[in-house]
């Protein structure tokens, strides 16, 4: 890793635990402990029903209740919830210092071993920070140029980012009987907070970063996933993640950006 992209990963992982990340050549192989996040999307793998499983029992415990007692959705979201925030939230953070990938990672090339109650370890492929740090160089401004083409290009690496690792992180949950309007509103309560934790980590990096998070926000998974008040700019998703439904009685509380908030 050259020194330059040795020091953009520890200005990102500076931005909290969600954004550290580790980093892997392309293509090397596999070393203990870590795997390819790609098995978490193949249901024949049973990985993502293991994790499932462990949120589940996780959620349960929580309320001095048996597994059986939290609804295997329930837990399904908020697995999903857990690993879209840890995939989108260093690739945002990149974006916040330089910009997006053109190219973001594959779930195959992305690596991880799994672990609960916080962020679970991850592996960037070194090419990836790389061209990030090589497509800011080449940009006519921070992060995300101003300009017609710098927009295009801005755009196209956020939908390549969410039509990528992302639907398909979308699309293994689906399979849990989770409503995809819940699981793309996980995805924009996930981009929403990866920005709110950069802004309160380095605010010199607020308007890149919301910048970032703005085109993968208009894109067409999200457009209808969120709404933003044009006031004051506050997030609020148009769907519930469940997880109130995992207290006793279906009645614990609600995240801050919930539909179900009164305001």
């Amino acid at each position: 890793m050259t020194e330059s992209t040795s020091a953009l990963q520890e200005q990102v992982a500076a931005l909290g635990p969600f954004f550290t990340f580790e980093t892997h050549a392309a293509g090397a192989e596999l070393s203990v402990p870590w795997r390819k996040l790609s098995e978490v999307a193949r249901m024949e793998s049973g990985v993502m029903e293991e994790r499932v499983a462990s949120v589940r029992a996780a959620l349960a415990a929580g309320g001095g209740r048996p597994a059986e007692a939290v609804e295997l959705r329930v837990a399904a979201s908020v697995a999903h919830l857990g690993l879209v925030a840890r995939v989108v939230s260093p690739l945002l953070g990149l974006a916040a210092l330089h910009r997006l990938p053109s190219a973001p990672p594959t779930l195959d090339d992305l690596r991880w071993h799994s672990g609960l109650g916080g962020a679970f370890a991850l592996s960037l492929p070194r090419e990836t920070i790389a061209a990030a740090a090589t497509d800011h160089a080449v940009a006519t401004d921070h992060a995300v140029a101003t300009d017609d083409a710098g927009a295009v290009a801005g755009a196209g690496a956020a939908g390549a980012l969410l039509e990528g690792p992302v639907r398909d992180l979308v699309d293994a949950v689906a399979a849990f009987s989770v409503s995809r309007h819940i699981l793309w509103g996980n995805v924009a309560s996930a981009v929403n907070g990866a920005v709110a934790g950069i802004v309160s980590a380095a605010p010199a990096l607020a308007r890149p970063a919301r910048t970032a998070a703005l085109l993968m926000l208009r894109h067409p998974r999200l457009r209808d996933a969120h709404t933003l008040d044009p006031r004051n700019g506050r997030f609020r998703r148009r769907s519930c993640c469940l997880i109130y439904r995992a207290a006793p009685d279906a009645a614990g509380a609600v995240c801050g950006d919930c539909v179900l908030v009164r305001r």
